[in-house]
C-alpha cells in the first residue's frame, strides 16, 4: 500500500511540475529578445511584413524582436539555421511559398519542412499577374492560350530564376492550359522585367504592384492576375478563371513558423499576439496600399495550408521537371 502511494505521489508531481512548467513558460514569455529570421534579402515582401510585424511586437511585449535576413540557396539557409534553433520560443522564421516548392526542387535538404517546424499562422498573401509585351496579339489570357497553342514553342516567358514561384507560376500555367512555351530564367525579378520590356521575352508573371507603372505607361499589357478573386489595386484586371483557366490561382503567401517542440503555450501565444497585430486597421491598409492581403489563421489552418501547397507545387515541378540543385 506504501508502495502505491509512492507511485501516485510521484506521478502527481509530475503532472504538476509540467502544468507549472507550462505557466511558467506561458506567463513568462517572453523574457528576451526575440530573432526573426528572413530567409531572403533586405527590401522584399518577406522582410517588409517580418519587420511590420516585429515592430509591434516589441511595442507590445517590450522585448526587443529582431529581424535577421539569411539569405541563399532559394531561402533554405536561414531556414535550416531556424531548424536547428532552441525550441524555446526566441526564434521564429518567417517564410514564403518556396518554402512549400523547395523540397520537390531540390535532390536533398538539410531540413524537414513537416517534422523541423511548428507553424504559427499565415500572414497575407501578395497577387501576381500575367503581363505580356505590346507585340504579343493577345488581349486576353484566354487569346495567349490559343495565340501559344497555334505557335507550340514559339512564345518564351521570364522569371526571376529557375524554381521561383514566378518560374513555377509559368509552369502551371503552361500545364493547366495545355501549351508549350519557352523558359527564360534571369538573375532576379528586376532584369526579368527589363528583358520583357525591351522585347526580349514574351511574358512573364510578376508582383502586380511592380508591373502596374509599366501597364499604365503602356510598356506592357496586363492580362489577368493570378490570385482567385480580382485585386483591389487593380480591379479592371480580370482573373484566370474568368479569362478561360477555371482552378488557376498561384497567389504568393508569407506564414510564421517557429522550431519543432516549442511549447504549446507559446506557439498559441504567438498566434494570439500575431492574429491581433495582423488585424489592426492601419497595418491591413497599409499592406493592402503595398499589394498584400492579411490572412492570419490558426496553427492547424496553416499546417494544413502547408501540406496543400506541397503536394500542389511537387506536381508542378514534376511535369516541369524544374530543378534548384
Amino acid at each position: 500500500m506504501r508502495e502505491v502511494s509512492r507511485v501516485v505521489v510521484l506521478v502527481l508531481a509530475l503532472l504538476w511540475g509540467a502544468g507549472a512548467r507550462a505557466v511558467i513558460a506561458q506567463d513568462y514569455y517572453p523574457s528576451k529578445p526575440i530573432r526573426l529570421v528572413v530567409p531572403f534579402g533586405a527590401g522584399g515582401t518577406t522582410d517588409v511584413l517580418a519587420r511590420a510585424i516585429g515592430q509591434r511586437l516589441t511595442e507590445a511585449w517590450g522585448q526587443p524582436v529582431v529581424v535577421e535576413n539569411r539569405p541563399g540557396a532559394g531561402g533554405n539557409i536561414g531556414t535550416e539555421s531556424v531548424a536547428k534553433s532552441a525550441a524555446d520560443g526566441y526564434t521564429m522564421l518567417l517564410i514564403s511559398v518556396g518554402f512549400a516548392s523547395n523540397p520537390a526542387l531540390y535532390s536533398k535538404l538539410p531540413f524537414d519542412p513537416i517534422k523541423d517546424f511548428a507553424p504559427v499562422t499565415l500572414v497575407a498573401t501578395t497577387q501576381n499577374v500575367l503581363i505580356v509585351h505590346p507585340s504579343v496579339p493577345a488581349r486576353s489570357a484566354r487569346e495567349l492560350i490559343q495565340l501559344a497553342k497555334s505557335r507550340p514553342g514559339q512564345l518564351n516567358f521570364g522569371s526571376s530564376g529557375t524554381g521561383t514561384s514566378q518560374h513555377l507560376a509559368g509552369e502551371l500555367f503552361k500545364s493547366m492550359a495545355g501549351v508549350q512555351m519557352q523558359h527564360v530564367p534571369y538573375r532576379g525579378s528586376a532584369p526579368a522585367l527589363t528583358a520583357l520590356i525591351g522585347g526580349e521575352v514574351s511574358l512573364m508573371f510578376n508582383n502586380l504592384l511592380t508591373a502596374l507603372p509599366h501597364v499604365k505607361a503602356g510598356r506592357l499589357r496586363a492580362l489577368a492576375v493570378t490570385s482567385a478573386e480580382r485585386s483591389p489595386a487593380a480591379p479592371e484586371i480580370p482573373t484566370m478563371a474568368e479569362s478561360g483557366l477555371p482552378g488557376y490561382d498561384v497567389s504568393t503567401w508569407y506564414g510564421l513558423l517557429v522550431p519543432a517542440g516549442t511549447p504549446k503555450e507559446i506557439v498559441a501565444r504567438l498566434n494570439a499576439e500575431v492574429v491581433r497585430i495582423l488585424n489592426l486597421p492601419e497595418l491591413k491598409e497599409r499592406l493592402r496600399s503595398q499589394g498584400a492581403d492579411v490572412i492570419p489563421s490558426t496553427p492547424d489552418q496553416f499546417a494544413a495550408h502547408i501540406r496543400q501547397e506541397m503536394v500542389k507545387w511537387a506536381q508542378v515541378v514534376r511535369q516541369s521537371g524544374a530543378r534548384a540543385d
